[in-house]
């Protein structure tokens, strides 16, 4: 045969450069990938029942080497969380793990609320997701072994710390092993015209975050506060004269329609949110520490932390002061850094710390979040 000519089954093959893919390889490709599935779930339910299973924190961590194998280049955990094939990847582990009910993770709900859309970013669409009324009842549920994990708000960009998460750190020790960065995006939604408008609804920090937007654009409708986005959202659904400050998916969820998108004032509004749980991740490279700290109170004696941080080269990456419970003018501090606990520079600085501090906590170390 010479090299010109080709057989039919050489010209018809998906790699050949003029062949055109057709919709059935389309659907062997789907089948295969439902086959491999089924597969995955038979694994993870044969780990459960020999108690080998990772725990979805350690999977996470897997997924990350998996797009290295496939890309053929580095993919940092930082970024990983923001790559499509990683996302997908996730929500099929997380429906297969679903099927043993293995992860319970406790968020500030209700559903459709940004700390749901935090919690399905993270741990994927199928996970056992269990929403609460309050900030504290995540940290009850967690210490209590309800939910293995938990997720609370930590700071947003545009209102700075969340008072009652850092509160609660105080009154109760608890790990963090893992952050999320949702980029918040507010929606003006409603059943009705925007001429029938007359009340505004949302949570406190959602009308704080679109406040110079909703003051030119709907000076004379009159702001509700309530508990919740979602809370909003099934009001606006209720009544064409109210509208809603609240996620896409919470309008898409109650028939609403956006009358404006991306109504917040700060376009770079982004929430931090900390996983809660009992974990300690291993360090990948693009670590983070979280310190709770208590210094004596005296003149200097902030200065004299912030040395040992120089010395040891940790670049700190927040730093933020909280009212001691039962002091008028003494303060708690929380204090991020990169790098993690396992590493000397930071066993060091942790070491030294303790020799001058009168309360010193670490909160946890995990890969940071982008």
């Amino acid at each position: 045969m010479s090299e010109n000519t080709r057989t039919d089954s050489e010209s018809s093959s998906p790699s050949s450069p003029d062949a055109t893919p057709t919709l059935d390889q389309l659907g062997a490709i789907d089948g295969q990938l439902a086959d491999l599935i089924k597969q995955r779930e038979q694994i993870v339910s044969q780990l459960a029942a020999a108690d080998q299973l990772p725990t979805a924190m350690q999977e996470k961590a897997a997924l990350g080497l998996v797009l290295n194998q496939t890309s053929g280049e580095p993919t940092p955990p930082a970024q990983a969380c923001n790559d499509s094939l990683w996302q997908t990847l996730l929500h099929i582990a997380s429906h297969c793990r679903d099927q043993i009910n293995d992860t319970s993770v406790s968020f500030l709900g209700p559903k459709y609320s940004y700390s749901h859309l935090a919690a399905v970013k993270f741990f994927g669409e199928a996970a056992p997701l269990a929403p609460v009324t309050s900030i504290a009842a995540v940290f009850d549920a967690v210490h209590r072994g309800d939910a293995k994990y938990g997720l609370v708000p930590i700071e947003n960009s545009t209102d700075g710390r969340i008072v009652d998460t850092l509160g609660m750190f105080v009154r109760r020790h608890m790990q963090i092993c893992g952050e999320v960065l949702l980029p918040i995006h507010h929606n003006l939604l409603a059943s009705g015209t925007r001429d029938q408008i007359t009340e505004i609804h949302s949570k406190p920090q959602a009308l704080s975050q679109c406040r110079q937007w909703l003051a030119a654009n709907f000076p004379a409708a009159k702001l509700i506060e309530v508990g919740s986005t979602t809370a909003a959202a099934e009001s606006a659904a209720q009544d064409p004269s109210i509208a809603a400050v609240a996620s896409l998916p919470a309008g898409r969820a109650y028939g609403l329609q956006a009358i404006n998108q991306n109504i917040e004032d700060n376009r770079d509004n982004v929430t931090r949110f900390a996983v809660l749980g009992r974990e300690q991740p291993q360090p990948t490279g693009t670590d983070k520490t979280s310190l709770l700290l208590q210094v004596a109170h005296r003149p200097g004696a902030l200065a004299d932390v912030m040395k040992i941080f120089q010395q040891a080269e940790l670049n700190l990456t927040w730093i933020e002061s909280f009212p001691m419970p039962g002091s008028r003018n003494e303060y708690l501090f929380f204090v991020e850094f990169s790098g993690h606990r396992d590493q000397p520079s930071v066993q060091t600085a942790v070491a030294q710390l303790g020799t001058i501090t009168h309360r010193l906590e670490i909160l946890g170390s995990y890969p940071v979040a982008s």
